[in-house]
C-alpha cells in the first residue's frame, strides 16, 4: 500500500555539530549486554593463566576479545552517525544484542581450544543486523548510498569468509587476514563519502567501554577482599593486593580521562587510528582484571604460576593500557620530555613483574605515571 511506512522513519544521517550529544539509553543497553561477553573473556583467560597456559590463553582471549571490540565499534560509529529511534532500529539492535550473547556463550569454549562454532556464529549474526542498518541508512539517504552500500556488501563478504574460516580451518592466520579484512571495511567505504559522526559521542563512547572494563577490575579487587574475609590465613596479602588493585584501577581512569579525546575524532585518518588503537586500550584493560584474579590464586596458593610469571599478567596489561592511552591521547598534549618519562614509566610497570612485592611496586610507578601527566605544562595543540 503506498503511503504505509508501518511507523518507520528515514534513517537520515544526523548532525555532527548537534551541542550536547550524548548516549542514548538503548546504546547503553547495548553496553550492558556486551559486560557478559567481556566478564567471560576475562575469566577465561584468568583460567588460562592460573592454569600455566600463559600464551595459548592470551593468543586465544586476543581473537575472542577482536570480536567483541569490533562489533561494538561498528555499531557505536553508526549510531553516532545515523541513530534514528524507531522500532525497526531497536529490533534489529536487539537482534545484536542477541548476537552477542551467542558470542558470550561461546567464549569458553572458544578459549579452551574446543572451537569457535559458537563464537562465530553470534558474531555473524552482530554484523548482519549491522548490514541492515546500512542498507537501511543507503535507502534512506541518496548522497551516502555509495558508503553505505560497500559497508553492506563488505560486511557481507567477510562474514562469507569467517563461516568458511570455521568451518574449513580455523588457523590464527586466517583470523588474522579476516581481522584485517573487517578492519579493511571502514576505510574502503568511506572513501566515497564521510559519515556525519560526532565526535563528543564517540569520545563519549569510548569511555563509557572503558569504564565498563575498568568495572571488571574494580570487581576482581572486591573479590580479594571478600575471599580475604573468609581466609584469615592469607588476609594481609589479599587486602594489600585488594588496595593496590584499587589503585592501579584508580590510575588507570586517571590517565584515560586525563585529556579531552574528541579533537582526535574530527578528520577521518586520525579518526580510524583512534578508533582501532582502542583495541589495545580496551584489551588491556579486560586482561587486566584477570591479572587481579591471578594474583588472588598466587596469595592463596591456588596455581603454581612463578611470582614473575603471575605479576606479569597483572602489570604488563596496565604498561600497554598507559602506553596505549599516551599514543592516543596523551602525546600530542605532552612535552618530549613527559613522553619519555611515560614511556619509561610504563616499561617499569610492566618490568615491575620482577619486583619483591609486584602489586605494591606496580601501584606506586602508576602514581608516579599520574603525578607526571597531571603536573604536566597545558599544551592545546593535537598533532595531525
Amino acid at each position: 500500500m503506498a503511503g504505509v511506512n508501518l511507523g518507520l522513519r528515514a534513517m537520515r544521517p544526523r548532525d555532527p555539530d548537534e551541542p550536547h550529544r550524548a548516549a542514548s539509553p538503548l546504546e547503553l543497553f547495548f553496553d550492558l549486554v556486551f559486560v557478559v561477553a567481556v566478564s567471560l573473556s576475562s575469566a577465561a583467560l584468568h583460567h588460562s593463566e592460573s592454569g600455566g597456559h600463559i600464551g595459548a590463553g592470551v593468543g586465544s582471549y586476543l581473537l575472542v576479545f577482536f570480536g567483541i571490540w569490533w562489533a561494538w565499534m561498528n555499531f557505536t560509529w553508526f549510531a553516532s552517525a545515523f541513530d534514528v529511534d524507531d522500532w525497526l532500529y531497536r529490533v534489529t539492535t536487539l537482534v545484536q544484542m542477541a548476537g552477542a550473547l551467542v558470542l558470550a556463550a561461546g567464549t569458553p569454549s572458544a578459549m579452551a581450544g574446543a572451537g569457535y562454532g559458537v563464537l562465530v556464529a553470534g558474531y555473524v549474526v552482530m554484523r548482519l543486523a549491522m548490514v541492515t542498518q546500512w542498507l537501511r541508512a543507503a535507502r534512506s539517504h541518496p548522497e551516502l548510498r555509495v558508503t553505505a552500500l560497500r559497508y553492506a556488501g563488505g560486511i557481507v563478504v567477510v562474514q562469507l569468509l569467517w563461516i568458511a574460516w570455521v568451518l574449513v580451518d580455523p588457523h590464527p592466520v586466517g583470523f588474522v587476514v579476516l581481522a584485517l579484512a573487517e578492519m579493511a571495511v571502514p576505510v574502503a567505504a568511506e572513501r566515497a563519502r564521510t559519515t556525519p559522526w560526532h565526535p563528543h559521542h564517540i569520545a563519549e563512547r569510548y569511555s563509557l567501554f572503558t569504564l565498563i572494563l575498568l568495572g571488571e577490575s574494580v570487581l576482581a579487587s572486591t573479590t580479594a577482599v571478600v575471599d580475604a574475609l573468609s581466609s584469615a590465613e592469607h588476609l594481609g596479602p589479599l587486602l594489600l593486593l585488594s588496595a593496590c588493585g584499587l589503585v592501579l584501577a584508580a590510575g588507570m581512569w586517571w590517565v584515560y580521562f586525563a585529556r579531552d579525546q574528541h579533537e582526535h575524532l574530527r578528520a577521518m585518518p586520525r579518526a580510524l587510528m583512534h578508533g582501532y588503537g582502542h583495541y589495545l586500550v580496551f584489551a588491556a584493560a579486560g586482561a587486566f582484571s584477570a591479572g587481579i584474579e591471578v594474583a588472588v590464586d598466587v596469595d592463596t596458593t591456588a596455581t603454581g604460576l612463578s611470582a614473575a610469571a603471575a605479576g606479569a599478567t597483572l602489570t604488563v596489561p596496565v604498561a600497554l593500557f598507559v602506553l596505549g592511552v599516551w599514543a592516543l591521547a596523551l602525546r600530542p598534549t605532552l612535552t618530549a620530555g613527559r613522553s619519555a618519562a611515560v614511556v619509561v614509566l610504563a616499561g617499569l610497570l610492566g618490568l615491575s613483574a620482577f619486583a619483591p612485592f609486584t602489586p605494591v611496586v606496580a601501584a606506586v610507578v602508576m602514581v608516579a605515571v599520574v603525578v607526571t601527566v597531571e603536573t604536566a605544562p597545558a599544551r592545546n595543540t593535537v598533532a595531525a
